[in-house]
């Protein structure tokens, strides 16, 4: 773990190749690009355009994933390889993990005034890549037993068929009792950034693996993040079915991780271990870029306090 322990973020600075990549003009750029992609749509007369356009931003995108991923290559490189032993590793990232037991969430839980409990979530839906959504492109010709595990959890987020029990929903009814109007044009960057690199790991089979380590790495760490919102919103007086998303998740996701593990991660290295190093690089990558907002996050929220 000392790798992980002494773990470098993204430079920040102008150059081309990082600056630009890690800033705000690009990742806003990435943002709308994705919301309008994945938005179903009609033929329209100038689709090749389009293409010529998409493919540009494709590129794009690919030199973001590759130069994040650079950050998390070293440190990926000393997960083993064999399964047992992988998941040991991959399981130690809930605390040696990059932005594990932040200072934010602790004092979400117990300080924060409702208008920067406010900020926060307005900042974190803003930043919603879809957990449904990424987990249905992620399943795309998986291995069957892995398939079923991502199939299994897909089917929780959306309410096991019941609309009321649909995980996406449960965020609009926070963003209601919180007044919050998310959007692409008030959100910090880093958090853009993180709902891009899910986004591109999803839906391009190039980094399918990855997106599996993202994902998974999301189900182990969420719950003790959750459990401090969900403190914080009834702190400030949210009712039960208001802060429920938060509730839900800071008990759910720790069955979904454990199954995760043994019925996707397991299977997946036990038939080829070359999936190991992928799978940690994008729990890595995933990781990293919410390291990154919480130091936004408090950055703004602690400006102006004495804590």
């Amino acid at each position: 773990m000392s790798q992980l322990l002494a773990f470098r973020l993204p430079a920040r600075n102008n150059t081309e190749d990082t600056g630009e990549l890690f800033a705000d003009t690009f990742q806003r750029e990435l943002a709308h690009w994705n919301h309008e992609r994945l938005a179903p749509q009609f033929p329209t007369e100038n689709w090749r355009d389009r293409l010529e356009s998409d493919a540009a931003m494709l590129l794009r995108e690919g030199a973001f994933i590759e130069q994040l991923r650079s950050q998390v290559r070293e440190a990926a490189q000393e997960a083993p390889t064999e399964a047992s032993r992988f998941i040991d590793w991959f399981e130690g990232l809930a605390q040696a993990g990059p932005g594990q037991n932040d200072p934010l969430f602790p004092w979400l839980a117990e300080q924060a005034t409702r208008e920067e409990l406010r900020w926060f979530f307005e900042q974190e839906a803003a930043g919603e890549a879809g957990f449904d959504d990424l987990v249905a492109m992620t399943q795309i010709k998986l291995p069957d037993r892995a398939k079923l595990e991502l199939a299994a959890n897909y089917w929780d987020e959306m309410g096991r068929g019941n609309a009321k029990g649909m995980h996406g929903p449960m965020l609009h009814i926070v963003a209601e009792a919180l007044e919050v109007r998310p959007s692409i044009d008030t959100t910090v960057w880093e958090s853009l950034a993180l709902a891009n690199a899910m986004t591109a790991m999803a839906s391009s089979r190039r980094y399918a693996w990855h997106s599996v380590g993202a994902l998974g790495v999301i189900e182990l760490t969420a719950p003790w993040r959750s459990a401090a919102v969900a403190k914080g919103l009834r702190r400030i007086g949210l009712s039960g079915s208001q802060r429920r998303y938060f509730d839900l998740h800071a008990v759910l996701d720790v069955k979904h991780s454990q199954t995760w593990n043994q019925e996707a991660l397991i299977p997946l290295v036990s038939e080829d271990p070359r999936r190991a190093t992928a799978i940690a690089e994008g729990a890595l990558m995933r990781l990293t870029c919410g390291k990154l907002c919480f130091e936004r996050y408090r950055a703004k929220l602690w400006q102006n306090r004495e804590l």
